[in-house]
């Protein structure tokens, strides 16, 4: 039984191993490339490694102030939207778990609905339209302030806090909010990380509500700009200063744009790693 355990564990790692560099060997061209002089990239010597080592494509982007006010978009959009994501899923959550309230199911029926049964664009855009949010950046945030799939995982974790807790503060004399604020949250920090790291990486990826609901440029956030840039090879102001560069390409910008882009998950999600394990496990084996 203990080799067969050994061969199995040996298994799993060679396939989970194989499975991580098939993700990461993509990211890592991307970034060889961003590193690499337009004369590599064109002539397609660039694999996992940069060629002609250069900086001049970080150079371009970081003087191009249209995707300086994208990424300022983005940013207040990620942290703004998982703020209010973070609230509205924690004071919807705290009453659903609660045994005392006895609409609960009723309203978690209808919750669930919504996962199984969308609505479709049209009377999503009437909706954000009729509300005065077109063009606006809060139309980005508004609308996704409570995600169903997140809702209930927060649910399992504040079902799983003791109840004693929560009876304790009562006698004492708090409120629900107070109970909420007090000890609820500063108990439940490995499910409101693992939120925060959901919400803040779908407000930073989404790129399909800001096309359908902006129409000013200078409110696109970092993804559009990014789509932008690709798919019409419209560099801006990027675009005027690669005028007598030969270090530099188009599809040298485009990789550097896409690293820029992916850098602020990745230096935010080691530190909330923990937290982000703990709470999975937690909110899928409570109900």
């Amino acid at each position: 039984m203990r080799i067969k355990g050994r061969l199995f564990d040996g298994f799993n790692y060679i396939f989970l191993t194989i499975i991580g560099c098939a993700m990461l060997f993509p990211l890592i061209h991307v970034l060889a490339k961003s590193f690499s002089s337009s004369k590599a990239i064109n002539a397609g010597s660039v694999k996992l490694l940069p060629v002609d080592m250069t900086l001049t494509n970080y150079q371009v982007i970081l003087g191009d102030s249209s995707i300086w006010r994208a990424f300022g978009v983005s940013v207040f959009i990620t942290v703004v939207g998982t703020l209010i994501n973070l609230i509205m899923t924690a004071s919807l959550a705290y009453p659903l778990s609660r045994q005392e309230y006895s609409l609960r199911k009723i309203i978690l029926i209808f919750i669930l609905i919504t996962m199984i049964f969308q609505a479709p664009l049209i009377p999503n855009y009437m909706v954000i339209k009729n509300l005065h949010l077109i063009d606006s950046v809060w139309s980005l945030i508004i609308p996704s302030a409570i995600s169903a799939y997140n809702l209930f995982i927060m649910r399992s974790f504040f079902v799983a806090l003791p109840t004693e807790l929560i009876d304790s503060a009562r006698i004492d004399g708090a409120g629900e909010l107070r109970t909420l604020w007090s000890i609820i949250l500063p108990l439940s920090k490995p499910a409101m990380a693992t939120m925060g790291l959901f919400y803040a990486v779908a407000h930073w990826n989404s790129y399909s509500t800001a096309l359908y609901f902006i129409n000013s440029r200078a409110l696109y956030p970092l993804q559009l700009r990014l789509r932008e840039i690709i798919l019409s090879n419209d560099l801006g102001q990027a675009g005027s200063l690669l005028e007598g560069v030969n270090e530099v390409s188009p599809a040298g910008i485009q990789m550097a744009v896409i690293i820029v882009s992916v850098l602020p998950i990745v230096i935010v999600y080691p530190f909330l790693q923990k937290y982000f394990i703990k709470g999975m496990l937690i909110g899928s084996i409570k109900s």
